[in-house]
């Protein structure tokens, strides 16, 4: 198998992206994070990044229920006053946050509203390659955090990936992040054991760039393994957890992926693993038609997502050091479409969970009637999150990271 071919094949398999896998990305197997368990200094913080693709609409996420422009933008899709969740007299969550509302009762939960970047873009790939760069001007071939993990060391157990593909956000100039996908995988059919190990041996007089894909292919052979041994050793003492997900039903696994990724995170954080970033994700946000019904499934499924493993993180010690960061490539437009949906926007909210966020609503609010062509001005530079999250959480100068930038979130950590 060529190079070419061979890269072509890992990345259809959802290994790693095209810019991660240059930068020497891996899987790596579950044992390959848990030999780490006793690195880890006991006062480091760590941070879960949840991503939300396809343009999470922050509108009907959370509410400005008491503004008449809200209703008078979306006759259809906006919430009445009696069915939010408030926050507070002028906006709310959604009906299906519950445990987030619950999450904010307890001081746990804060919102930065109006968060974007100057210039923006409405193609998912394109601002989605902003986020994860953190350069809204010019993307470059690097991630925010893969620059942090170049400082950090470069070990790639720093920075995990729970997702199907290693996202751009985690790969740095000299390395990358490691991918333990929790998908399974499946050989393509007529393929032996022994040609796929074959794949995966790296020949003598490969180049470089051949033996790492080649290794690569073998983490990839190793993962199915691990999740397999993950699920069957959580929970096998045979006593229900509390807060444990709900069983799986005859329609399928109640379980849905975010949940899954969060899990393993979560044993990840018990363990004492070195990892000081996961990455984890949820796609299916653009809801360009029949939105209301849609959003309020998928945002069921952070609900309890999110609210189960905060309320784990907070039963131990290195559990109320993780923050949880939520965020999408971007908002809806303000105005709903003809097909009881939205179209591509432009600032949105950024959701912080955790023991040590303070909790409450932070950010100016966007104007609903200045807008610019239709959408919302962003009022808060996500580079503001990204440096507080870096200062705060991660304990390292964003100077190097974000070129300087200087922007902060006050007293919201």
């Amino acid at each position: 198998m060529d190079v070419l071919t061979r890269r072509r094949f890992l990345v259809a398999s959802g290994v790693v992206g095209a810019t991660a896998l240059a930068a020497g990305a891996a899987a790596y197997r579950w044992e390959d994070l848990l030999a780490t368990a006793g690195d880890r200094d006991p006062e480091a913080r760590t941070l879960v990044l949840v991503t939300l693709y396809g343009g999470n609409d922050g509108l009907n996420t959370v509410i400005p229920y008491a503004d008449p422009a809200y209703h008078d933008a979306r006759p259809e899709l906006a919430y009445p006053a009696e069915q939010v969740k408030r926050l507070d007299d002028e906006v709310g969550l959604n009906p299906a946050l519950a445990g987030l509302h619950r999450l904010h009762g307890q001081g746990q939960l804060a919102v930065v509203r109006g968060v974007g970047y100057p210039k923006p873009d409405r193609s998912h790939f394109r601002s989605m390659d902003i986020w994860h760069s953190g350069e809204p001007e010019r993307p470059g071939t690097t991630g925010w955090l893969g620059r942090w993990l170049d400082q950090a060391g470069g070990d790639p157990r720093l920075a995990v990936s729970f997702e199907p593909a290693l996202p751009p956000l985690l790969a740095g100039a000299r390395g990358a992040g490691a991918s333990v996908p929790l998908t399974e995988r499946k050989a393509p059919i007529g393929l032996s054991d022994a040609t796929l190990a074959a794949f995966a041996a790296p020949a003598s007089g490969e180049s470089p760039a051949r033996v790492r894909a080649a290794t690569c292919f073998a983490d990839l052979r190793s993962v199915d393994a691990m999740i397999r041994a993950v699920r069957d050793t959580d929970g096998s003492d045979g006593e229900e957890q509390e807060g444990a997900a709900e069983p799986a039903t005859a329609t399928g696994g109640a379980r849905t992926p975010l949940d899954g990724q969060l899990d393993l995170v979560a044993q990840c954080v018990e363990a004492g693993v070195s990892t000081r970033v996961f990455s984890v994700s949820l796609g299916g946000f653009d809801t360009h038609a029949d939105e209301r019904q849609l959003q309020e499934v998928l945002l069921g499924q952070v609900d309890r997502a999110l609210s189960g493993f905060v309320d784990r993180m907070a039963r131990t010690d290195a559990g109320r050091k993780v923050m949880v960061a939520v965020y999408s490539e971007f908002g809806r437009r303000v105005r709903a479409n003809a097909s009881d949906g939205t179209d591509h926007g432009t600032a949105s909210n950024v959701l912080l969970l955790g023991s040590g966020v303070r909790g409450g609503v932070y950010g100016e609010p966007p104007s609903l009637t200045d807008l610019d062509d239709g959408d919302l001005k962003f009022t808060t530079d996500f580079r503001d999150v990204y440096a507080t999250l870096l200062e705060q959480v991660l304990q390292t100068d964003p100077d190097r990271v974000l070129a300087g930038w200087r922007g902060r979130l006050t007293d919201i950590l």
